[in-house]
């Protein structure tokens, strides 16, 4: 049994969880993992860039001079990609960046990164963070307790209007709850601040995981 510390709000140790060691996975899914951030981060993109070609410029169809006598080097249209306020060659255009991954894929990823941060120590479980107050100061004291200096993600089962307000004014710190925790954003904070209620929630995905490759 792996065991993790429970903490006060004030960062004290205050009993231990215990989490069956065939929950965390860590002899698989490393690559599974790089893979749905990966497929996440593609997600976000708009894919929405884009330069006109030589065809789609407003411009006259006339040469700009005639072919010969000039002494200038010989022109057939004012769209050209080479002119000032020309076509674009080779330029962005709309496109799909996203990637799909399946259930079974991203269940494994989400797995392999809350098991890496519970291996590491970079998941803590706190009793409970309520605010009496909205105080961004007050919040920000209270996770530099629990281990937070750069940056944090709070995860809790379901936040207190006090606590999103709190947090809202730091950028670096997210709050988000269990049920919709994704991978991306488990191993893109340094510190993860886990509610008791929140980590039972996150056992129970764990669990899914294992019932489903043992059935399978």
């Amino acid at each position: 049994m792996s065991k993790i510390s429970v903490l006060d709000v004030q960062g004290q140790k205050t009993g231990e969880l215990e989490l069956a060691d065939e929950l965390l996975v860590l002899k698989r899914g490393r690559q599974t993992l790089h893979d749905a951030v990966v497929a996440y981060r593609a997600n976000q993109r708009a894919g929405s860039a884009s330069t006109k070609t030589k065809s789609e410029v407003a411009a006259v169809g006339a040469k700009p001079w005639k072919q010969k006598g000039t002494g200038r080097a010989r022109s057939g249209y004012r769209s050209s990609p080479i002119w000032r306020g020309g076509g674009v060659a080779f330029g962005p255009r709309p496109r799909d960046f996203s990637k799909r991954l399946t259930k079974k894929a991203g269940r494994l990823a989400f797995a392999r990164a809350i098991s890496e941060r519970i291996q590491d120590g970079s998941l803590v479980v706190v009793e409970d963070l309520v605010l009496d107050q909205p105080k961004t100061k007050l919040l920000w004291s209270r996770l530099q307790k629990l281990g937070v200096e750069s940056n944090g993600l709070v995860v809790v089962d379901e936040p207190d209007r006090n606590l999103e307000l709190a947090a809202r004014n730091l950028p670096k710190v997210e709050v988000v709850r269990a049920r919709d925790l994704n991978t991306y954003q488990a191993v893109r904070y340094a510190r993860l601040v886990v509610t008791r209620s929140a980590m039972e929630h996150i056992q129970m995905r764990l669990e899914q995981v294992v019932g489903k490759e043992s059935a399978s």
